[in-house]
């Protein structure tokens, strides 16, 4: 098992630890007003760890505390895995950015466009334009996630089946499928839209490089970072370690055990997720992390060139517009004022429209069960964030932790 927690001293890093210990009694709150089970948070700097504190429970039945090595559901922190995967099939000549998905996704060869009318009377227009990869990459396909409860589209999703997961039975092939034969929600790349399109990108991996999404990650990905917990399955002998899932009463935001989805990771997914269906530990994605800092390379091992993690980590949206301008006014894993968005990740865009104390360029994005991790290529800077509470959106842990990290950082 990974275990890469080894503190440093947090002067040397840069930080007044005093300042540090701050994080630990704000998030013990949340847990002490039965709001979070449980919690971890890792804070580095150049890839060494300067803090990491866990307390609460993985899970609360049974009375067990969060450890460093619990697995947790990362949902929607599997996307940046995915983009690099396909990044890595796009230095290898595998396509183009601009090449249409068509050519190795037949399925989507004709998109319809939503005009006007209700889910169950849709009326639809052909797309002015293919779908292309990098429409994918950046969420700009017109595709959609049946949880928004925002579009008729949307409620068109849900009826096949799609809203936290995927039908019983479906493969990922057969899901692909499925999406293409529901209508965009926008012209592709007219708008951003948080959607399955890294869903469909994990589809093309597969498609173009001959493996399953599993098989990548595993001999591509996460062998040679080291990653040796992360997978769509926590194996059998190690159940134990996973966290218990909770939601959120609507009423009081109190944590709530859910076993329905506590159910993800426990056993090999019918759909291999490529937008949500990794389960991770603190150890392993702070690997991923210092890839991500390193600009594609952990220990010796490249994967990437640092300039194809400069293309990704760059903002994509037309005229270096952020999501508030750009996106749909509806769930996502960042805020959208002053945020871009790269090639599988948000990218900070202006921090005083933000109003945050992070750097211009860091690259974050979250998970559905509130986890969450950002790099600040600037600073040098990277933080984890690990709880099991559906939906991220019932707390502002995210944009609080970065303001106590930040505030702690003196040189």
């Amino acid at each position: 098992m990974a275990t890469e927690l080894d503190l440093a001293d947090p002067v040397e890093l840069g930080f007044d630890p005093d300042r540090l210990t701050r994080i630990e009694p704000y998030l013990a709150r949340y847990v002490d007003d039965g709001l979070l089970p449980g919690w971890l948070a890792v804070v580095a700097r150049n890839g060494r760890v300067a803090y990491a504190a866990r307390g609460g429970q993985r899970d609360l039945e049974a009375g067990l505390p969060v450890e460093w090595t619990t697995r947790w559901r990362i949902y929607s922190m599997t996307k940046p895995v995915t983009s690099v995967a396909a990044m890595m099939l796009f230095e290898e000549g595998g396509f183009e950015l601009t090449d249409p998905i068509a050519r190795w996704l037949p399925e989507f060869a004709e998109p319809r466009v939503y005009a006007k009318g209700s889910g169950l009377r849709p009326y639809t227009e052909a797309a002015v334009e293919p779908i292309r990869v990098w429409h994918l990459l950046t969420h700009t396909a017109g595709l959609t996630y049946g949880f928004h409860h925002a579009h008729p589209v949307d409620e068109m999703y849900r009826a096949a089946g799609f809203e936290w997961d995927t039908p019983p039975g479906l493969d990922l092939a057969a899901c692909s499928e499925a999406w293409a034969g529901l209508p965009l929600v926008h012209q592709p790349g007219a708008e951003w839209n948080y959607s399955v399109a890294s869903d469909v990108l994990g589809r093309l991996v597969e498609v173009v490089s001959g493996q399953t999404l599993e098989e990548f990650f595993t001999r591509r990905i996460l062998t040679p970072l080291g990653m040796c917990d992360t997978g769509f399955q926590v194996p059998e002998e190690e159940l134990g370690e996973l966290a218990a899932m909770y939601v959120a009463r609507p009423d009081t935001g109190k944590a709530v055990r859910s076993d329905a989805f506590g159910i993800v990771g426990q056993r090999r997914p019918d759909c291999l997720s490529g937008g949500g269906g990794l389960v991770s530990t603190a150890a392993d994605y702070h690997r991923f992390t210092r890839f991500l800092l390193g600009e594609g390379e952990l220990d010796g091992v490249r994967l990437l060139s640092p300039r194809t993690v400069r293309l990704m980590a760059s903002n994509h949206l037309p005229g270096h517009a952020d999501l508030e301008a750009f996106g749909r006014p509806l769930f996502a894993e960042m805020p959208f004022d002053g945020h871009g968005f790269g090639l599988g990740f948000s990218v900070l865009e202006d921090p005083v429209k933000a109003k945050t104390l992070s750097s211009k360029g860091e690259i974050a994005w979250g998970g559905a069960a509130s986890t969450a991790f950002w790099v600040d290529p600037e600073a040098g800077v990277s933080a984890l964030f690990f709880t099991q509470l559906l939906p991220s959106s019932t707390h502002p842990i995210r944009q609080h932790l970065r303001r106590l990290v930040y505030s702690s950082l003196v040189a």
